[in-house]
């Protein structure tokens, strides 16, 4: 029985990290903006299509992957400039579906490009199984595990410590006392759509030796990631990791003692229970005076 519920749980919270890598750049959006980047789950996939393109193609992996996180990041940037600048001010519904286009834009070219197949790429040190306590964990799951605990740290350090982020936290409490103080608002949203795609990119990489990946694997994680955000309060940082790892968890649990069917119902049965008892979150939704 525990070596059964250790491997749900290794499970678990390496998806799960994905999703909160997912989640926080919902996060990121969110609090520069007030948009929600619906976008987000096809960046999670280009990061992972791109690694295996990239690896194919021949470049070295530390290359392939820098690669992989660049690209998306750039196409965040293009649809930020080319989307949601044009209409500023438009109603938040009105962005949503403009995010939602984009994703299936992002979705339609990779499909044409890569083809509707599905793609591996090598774990990143070996395939040989660690045994703990009659369970068995990867150790590409350490990988995301890793990386995301240290993402974690370096934005905590980036917006704590550091002019840029503190300059992006100002802008998400008050846009227009932000602008007053001199602090470039338009920069600040460019940067946040980049980081976020970038983020995403990286959880898409992390857990394709995993999950493998296609043109149409960002849908799922993308849902699932806001599902994260919603539950752990949107707008909230600390908020997204935990969100991420508590959808993981509930998602590995219930599919094992349940029924692999309900895998991924449960997240959506969750923010249903969330939004109709803890409308915000439970780590509070952020509250801004946005002019």
């Amino acid at each position: 029985m525990l070596a059964q519920f250790l491997q749900f749980f290794f499970s678990g919270i390496t998806v799960g990290a994905t999703y909160a890598l997912a989640a926080l750049g919902f996060t990121l959006i969110y609090n520069a903006s007030n948009v929600i980047n619906f976008a987000q789950g096809e960046f999670i996939m280009l990061g992972g299509m791109l690694a295996v393109f990239f690896t194919q193609a021949g470049l070295p992996l530390p290359v392939a992957l820098l690669l992989a996180i660049l690209v998306p990041a750039v196409v965040g940037v293009l649809i930020e400039k080319l989307a949601i600048e044009p209409v500023k001010g438009a109603e938040t519904v009105t962005l949503i579906i403009i995010t939602i286009g984009a994703s299936l834009v992002i979705r339609g070219l990779v499909a044409v490009i890569f083809g509707k197949g599905t793609h591996s790429l090598p774990a990143f040190s070996g395939d040989e199984p660690i045994q703990i306590l009659g369970a068995t964990l990867m150790p590409q799951s350490l990988w995301v595990l890793g990386v995301t605990a240290v993402v974690v740290v370096v934005l905590w350090y980036f917006f704590t410590r550091t002019l840029t982020g503190k300059a992006m936290l100002a802008t998400s409490y008050n846009r227009l006392a932000a602008e007053l103080v001199g602090i470039n608002t338009n920069g600040v949203l460019f940067m946040s759509f980049a980081m976020s795609a970038a983020l995403g990119a990286l959880g898409g990489i992390l857990v394709t030796p995993i999950t493998l990946t296609s043109y149409d694997a960002g849908i799922m994680l993308g849902l699932k990631g806001f599902v994260a955000a919603v539950l752990g309060g949107l707008g909230n940082g600390l908020g997204a990791v935990v969100g991420g790892l508590l959808v993981g968890l509930l998602e590995s649990l219930g599919a094992g003692y349940l029924s692999s069917a309900y895998k991924d119902a449960i997240p959506f049965v969750l923010i249903l229970f969330i939004l109709f008892f803890m409308p915000r979150g439970l780590f509070g939704a952020r509250v801004t005076d946005r002019v």
